[in-house]
């Protein structure tokens, strides 16, 4: 079946529906927006924290903003977005709120504003400790309320349409690759439909669940990302992977791990070993609120010095009635375990959160794939250099979807729908053989990076985790084109894929930069002069 929009949305969290209602408010044409799942379902659900932007001018400014972002990335962010996301962010905030998403506010009415590790001033907005489900409810009121936004739920898409599809030779080098649309699988029929567009925009997410614990829901694949690469987009900066310090230790849950929000920490929790010692004062004088990448490595060194499977996070010096007034939803899920956080401390593990690398884009969201554009975690702006400060994720997908409707809106009567795209091929069977070789595979290649592509890496483990990850390539590509196509087996694709380049490009890096840290290369790149 061939079903036409002006606009196809690939992606469902702050990134694609922010997207979507301001693309769909121009008025230039029809509006899909396709879900892996429900809509309700994406990684900015599970954000805890808030959202960074500058509101208290009395004591904040954009320039303490930029320099903390630049800090936090190691020095190689791309100034040019940062500017942009920084100074756009108060703009930004405003979208949200205007779409009926609600943010804490004070008694005379202005933000509640937390402070997180590597931010120099409170400037962390935020909604209890939920704050990404309320902005995900928020935006999906706003969006079923809009008539000219076609929501398809449970829709998978498979590839994007270039001119490979039409016979022609494509490689990365080229320069007028062109997106026509994507095929997408349907649930109803499970077969493979072709949906045309005029603009895709790619808003799939990160790559967690390539790891065998993270704090991503299951659908954190690294589809948008695979589907790019294979279409021989630019992907770059794939070798930086946060690992957010402080997931919640518990081996009964690990896709997804629940969060422990860093702005706990910014609230005066304590990283402790689990006799009570503090620890910190060892690697940073910024203590438990140094940026991310300093905190995760510390506490694996501490873990492996000690032969211990967690640290703990204390905030039972806190006042019991605030803790709870600021974190209802962490205490009743710890108090649910046995933890009572007013008076026990919380065990907390390292936990793949966050991916700063993905489909390069120029300040217009635009991809190295003409039509095409990326947004949110699935994209590399070069916001977040070597490191992503936190709560800086969520703005940066509100400001660069609104650059991405701006400029797909100003040049969308330029492209036309490509009539001459094929339909899918869908020969195939798939046995329930094949449903074990690509469980086992996806569970395989959770153990290879968690093993080889982790905190601390060495070149080794690097090589060690591309050769797995190139044999499974191989033999999923084979048992790809002799099946039906399924989710789970593109699923198992994209994995495979950003699994690949993950390795393939910190191998590339003769540093320790950012979250790549090497014992190849231990000396941070300053040093080496």
């Amino acid at each position: 079946m061939i079903r036409k929009f002006d606009f196809l949305i690939i992606g469902s969290g702050v990134a694609g529906m922010s997207y979507a209602l301001k693309v769909a408010q121009s008025g230039k044409g029809k509006v899909a927006l396709i879900c892996k799942t429900t809509i309700d379902e994406a990684n900015t659900d599970k954000a805890q924290g808030g959202v960074a932007s500058v509101t208290n001018l009395k004591v904040d400014n954009f320039e303490k903003h930029i320099q903390d972002t630049m800090v936090a990335g190691d020095f190689i962010s791309d100034p040019a977005a940062v500017e942009q996301v920084v100074r756009n962010a108060p703009k930004g905030i405003a979208d949200l709120v205007k779409w009926g998403v609600e943010f804490d506010r004070n008694e005379d009415g202005s933000f509640d504003l937390h402070r997180e590790g590597g931010h120099s001033e409170f400037r962390i907005l935020h909604h209890a400790d939920d704050t990404g489900h309320a902005i995900q409810q928020g935006l999906i009121r706003a969006v079923r309320a809009d008539k000219r936004i076609t929501v398809l739920e449970n829709h998978f898409a498979v590839e994007i349409i270039t001119q490979h599809h039409l016979g022609r030779e494509v490689n990365r080098h080229m320069t007028d690759i062109e997106c026509y649309g994507a095929y997408v699988l349907d649930p109803d029929t499970q077969k493979i439909d072709t949906f045309l567009s005029r603009v895709t925009l790619m808003a799939t997410g990160g790559t967690g669940a390539v790891y065998a614990t993270t704090t991503n829901p299951n659908i954190a694949t690294g589809d948008g990302i695979a589907m790019v690469y294979r279409a021989k987009g630019i992907v770059k900066d794939m070798e930086f992977v946060q690992f957010h310090p402080t997931a919640l230790y518990n081996p009964a849950e690990t896709h997804p791990a629940y969060l422990i929000t860093e702005a706990m920490r910014g609230y005066g929790g304590i990283l402790r070993l689990p006799n009570g010692e503090e620890f910190m004062q060892k690697y940073d004088k910024r203590l438990s609120l140094a940026p991310r990448d300093i905190v995760a490595r510390a506490i694996d060194k501490e873990m492996k010095i000690h032969g211990i499977d967690h640290v703990c996070l204390d905030v039972t010096h806190k006042d019991p009635e605030e803790t709870k007034h600021h974190f209802p939803n962490i205490y009743a899920k710890c108090l649910s375990i046995g933890i009572d956080i007013t008076k026990q401390m919380i065990p907390v593990v390292p936990c793949a959160h966050y991916m700063c690398g993905g489909i390069k884009v120029d300040l217009n969201a635009c991809s190295t794939i003409h039509r095409l554009y990326a947004v949110g975690e699935c994209s590399c702006t070069g916001l977040h250099g070597g490191n992503r400060l936190a709560s800086n994720s969520l703005i940066e997908a509100v400001v660069y979807a609104d650059k991405a409707a701006e400029h797909s809106i100003a040049h969308i009567d330029e492209y036309a729908f490509n009539e001459q795209v094929p339909e899918w091929n869908d020969e195939g069977t798939m046995t329930n053989e094949e449903k074990v070789l690509i469980a086992q595979d996806m569970k395989e290649v959770g153990q290879i990076m968690s093993n080889y592509v982790g905190i601390v890496r060495s070149d080794l483990r690097l090589h060690r985790a591309w050769t797995r990850l190139d044999i499974i390539y191989e033999e999923t590509e084979e048992l790809f084109k002799r099946v039906k196509a399924s989710k789970d087996i593109c699923e198992l694709r994209n994995m495979v894929n950003v699994g690949y380049l993950t390795p393939r490009q910190a191998i590339e890096r003769k540093e320790s930069r950012g979250l790549h840290y090497t014992v190849d290369y231990p000396k941070h790149a300053y040093d080496q002069k």
